[in-house]
């Protein structure tokens, strides 16, 4: 019998459904409506053509300025700790190329995905088109550590940026019952956070340890 070459012995790149049942599922994922989300939405049109046969790999990947699509487990662990039913209305903090406004828009009724560099804004836009998933997206070009005061108040909020604390302007524009998940730290490292505001409480508890760009802004790290 021949020895395999380097090539039998070449990692194959995931698929759709590899992603979901290996790397969600398995590590705990059980909201089966953000499975559906994330096996029916096209990851691959929201990274560059060059990165497409990496796509549903469970890592971040470079989208240009800096940034990064989060990794797929945690979108899938966000999007599930906001519990969502299809009615609310939520703010999306760092639209980055569109991948996680899109998976957010499965599930709630309306979705305000704000982005502060307008070049990537106008890149998550073509994205979401192109991937038949903009019908409840808006994608704004502004400051997203202060929120997005003309849609408050949101009934969640998702923030795919690190920051040294919970921004105030999230919790004023988050309605009361409701929830948010930021992660908060350095800006290398952070815990992801899941904040809960009932009856005019502000619970939070840590979910994971997580690793994500810096949130740039006024109520966020300074540039």
């Amino acid at each position: 019998m021949s020895k395999p070459t380097p090539v039998d012995l070449a990692p194959v790149d995931p698929t759709p459904v590899e992603m979901v049942e290996k790397q969600l599922r398995r590590r705990g994922i059980r909201d089966q409506r953000v499975l559906n989300a994330m096996l029916l939405i096209p990851r691959a049109e929201f990274v560059s053509a060059r990165d497409r046969h990496r796509a549903y790999t469970d890592a971040p990947i470079p989208i240009g300025y800096g940034q990064t699509i989060t990794q797929p487990y945690m979108t899938a662990l966000m999007a599930q700790s906001l519990m969502l039913d299809g009615s609310e209305k939520v703010l999306d903090v760092g639209t980055g190329s569109g991948y996680h406004a899109a998976v957010l828009g499965r599930l709630a009724r309306r979705v305000i995905s704000v982005e502060r560099i307008p070049k990537l804004a106008a890149l998550a836009r073509a994205n979401l088109d192109r991937a038949g998933c903009r019908e409840n997206i808006a994608v704004v070009s502004a400051d997203g550590s202060l929120g997005y005061a003309p849609e408050a108040p949101f009934d969640a909020i998702s923030v795919a940026a690190g920051s040294p604390d919970v921004p105030a302007a999230l919790l004023a524009q988050l309605r009361d019952p409701g929830r948010l998940v930021i992660p908060v730290g350095g800006r290398l490292d952070q815990e992801l956070y899941f904040v809960q505001k009932e009856n005019g409480k502000i619970l939070t508890r840590t979910l994971t340890s997580c690793r994500f760009v810096p949130l740039l802004g006024q109520d966020g790290w300074n540039y």
